[in-house]
């Protein structure tokens, strides 16, 4: 399934039921007495956040949503019915926005969160709603009001426990299929991941979600490359991995292509910049015993780098047990 993370769609609420125009046909009665009934509600419309779902590609295909109209009264007092609400279920992480107001409606971020996005009308009078002692015959009534009708627009960002990000072809799919139940495809060309992923990862009984972010490049927060709309799905992680090949197939300097990605993080916000993070550095399994403390102590010393680091080989799980072990511990203490 293609992912999409923003749509444009229109909204609309069911209009309210007319109000009946009716006598009774009894006898001794004057004009037969009004006995028109109300009509019945229009359907509101509400979204309903759903924790299975992660994108928004329905909405690529179908983009008028509306509710039905409230039935109309009738005679002997008979009030129309009013119409059901139309429930439409989107992810967790979309923000719901009028586009003829620019106006934030709301934000889905919790599994059955409901969210009213448009009111459905007010239903119409009968006329026996305006018999009065000066107006036994009243031949008067109200038609329903029409709903609301709006153009919306979504834009949804990931929610994930930890979001991977590193230089295309670092090893972050293979990393997720390894620790998770994510299939992303893996290959050895860089931007093998086109758009974010996301996979379970289970230590006893807790779990947490990682999210595979496209690779970044130099100037992504500029729109270069895959551009900046991915980097703010990071921004809804609690905390970040950060992987490095340390023997990038292009030769290039594995401390400079971490400087790289630290860059355009801080370049797109410090909020992002600041984010908890753990390093992983991969394809460990290519460096003997000797090299491996020569080249990942070089590299450690050239990013000064003072936080936690796990030396894995994301191919064959080398190492990713203690890394499943660290970020469980990482976001303990960030939800403490």
């Amino acid at each position: 399934m293609k992912f999409v993370d923003s749509a444009k769609i229109r909204i609309e609420a069911g209009g309210g039921g007319a109000g009946c125009l009716s006598f009774r046909r009894e006898k001794y009665i004057p004009d037969g007495g009004p006995d028109g009934g109300d009509g019945g509600d229009g359907g509101h419309v509400y979204f309903c956040g759903q924790e299975g779902l992660n994108t928004l590609s329905e909405f690529r295909f179908k983009r008028l949503f509306r509710a039905k109209n409230g039935q109309p009264g009738a005679g002997q007092n008979k009030r129309g019915k009013s119409a059901k609400d139309l429930t439409i279920e989107m992810p967790l992480g979309v923000k719901v926005y009028d586009l003829e107001t620019d106006e934030l409606i709301g934000e889905i971020t919790q599994h059955g969160q409901i969210l009213l996005v448009a009111k459905g009308g007010f239903h119409g009078l009968g006329n026996a709603r305006f018999k009065s002692s000066v107006n036994r015959t009243p031949n008067q009534t109200t038609t329903g009001t029409l709903g609301e009708a709006r153009e919306i627009g979504l834009e949804m960002s990931i929610m994930a426990d930890i979001g991977l990000l590193g230089m295309p072809n670092a090893g972050k799919s293979s990393l997720i299929r390894q620790l998770s139940n994510a299939r992303p495809k893996v290959a050895d060309y860089p931007f093998t991941t086109l758009h974010p992923s996301l996979g379970t990862v289970s230590l006893n009984d807790a779990h947490i979600v990682l999210a595979d972010i496209p690779g970044l490049i130099k100037g992504a927060s500029d729109g270069v490359g895959l551009g900046f709309e991915f980097l703010k799905h990071l921004s809804r992680a609690k905390a970040l991995l950060h992987v490095v090949d340390i023997l990038p197939v292009d030769h290039s300097n594995p401390a400079e292509n971490y400087f790289i990605i630290e860059n355009e993080l801080a370049k797109y916000g410090q909020k992002l910049a600041q984010k908890p993070r753990i390093l992983a550095i991969n394809k460990i399994d290519l460096l003997t015993t000797d090299d491996k403390t020569k080249i990942v102590g070089q590299f450690l010393l050239d990013i000064d780098y003072q936080g936690e680091a796990f030396n894995i080989c994301a191919l064959n799980g080398l190492g990713c047990g203690d890394l499943v072990y660290g970020l469980f511990q990482l976001t303990k203490a960030i939800d403490d």
